[in-house]
């Protein structure tokens, strides 16, 4: 009673292709891998611009100031 059988599986697919039909699916992972590849490459160009970018500050020797 715990674990689904195959039969379960099978009505839940039926289901799912009747809500969406069959070419909406194909579609929606299209879709959800576009965006997956677009996050990795958002996180990789954030990475870079972390270790490109530093700042310096100065001080000024009289007054013991940063500028």
């Amino acid at each position: 009673m715990g674990s689904f059988s195959i039969w379960h599986w099978l009505i839940v697919l039926v289901v799912v292709l009747l809500l969406f039909g069959r070419g909406k699916i194909p579609e929606l992972m299209g879709d959800v891998a576009k965006g997956i590849k677009s996050f990795r490459k958002g996180m990789g160009d954030e990475e870079s611009d972390d270790s490109s970018k530093t700042v310096e500050h100065k001080v000024d020797e009289k007054t013991g100031e940063k500028s």
